[in-house]
């Protein structure tokens, strides 16, 4: 079983290209509609897939309505080489790489059309910080007078 995203793009032709360049994305399936424009794609990163399409003229995407609905969160082998590709393409970074308190190194950006997309590697074992063990406090010790009026309740019982 899998859950496949499906993007919507205004220009999903220009998606393909800009998917395989600035992420590392390879064409799957183009599918043309009688107009020529692409209706449908799939891509793939490894064995995930990814499919979208152009819905019409009055799509608007994330970035022309301002705001988000999903982000995608794709694991890579190498953050900084993957950031440093997406750079280059001229992704939009949302964030630099960093390392999450959940254990991966981490960093976002923004794809032609604003969908968010985030790349993460697990960090290495060494690398993680281990967790402080916690120190059981002691028992406060008890005054001669609690230890006698304990001993009194006891009695009476």
């Amino acid at each position: 079983m899998a859950i496949t995203p499906y993007l919507l793009y205004q220009d999903a032709e220009a998606a393909v290209d800009w998917l395989a360049k600035a992420f590392g994305l390879a064409p799957d399936e183009v599918m043309k509609g009688p107009d020529g424009r692409v209706g449908h794609a799939s891509m793939t990163f490894g064995k995930a897939l990814l499919m979208f399409g152009s819905p019409g003229p009055d799509f608007k995407g994330p970035r022309a309505i301002g705001h988000w609905t999903a982000n995608l969160y794709v694991d890579v082998d190498d953050v900084e080489k993957h950031h440093a590709r997406a750079v280059k393409a001229g992704a939009t970074i949302i964030e630099e790489p960093r390392d999450t308190p959940y254990g991966a190194r981490r960093y976002g950006a923004e794809d032609l059309e604003g969908h968010r997309w985030y790349f993460a590697q697990p960090l290495a074992a060494n690398r993680a910080r281990p967790r402080k063990k916690s120190k059981r406090r002691k028992p406060a010790a008890r005054s001669k007078k609690a230890q006698g009026r304990r001993s009194k309740r006891a009695a009476r019982k």
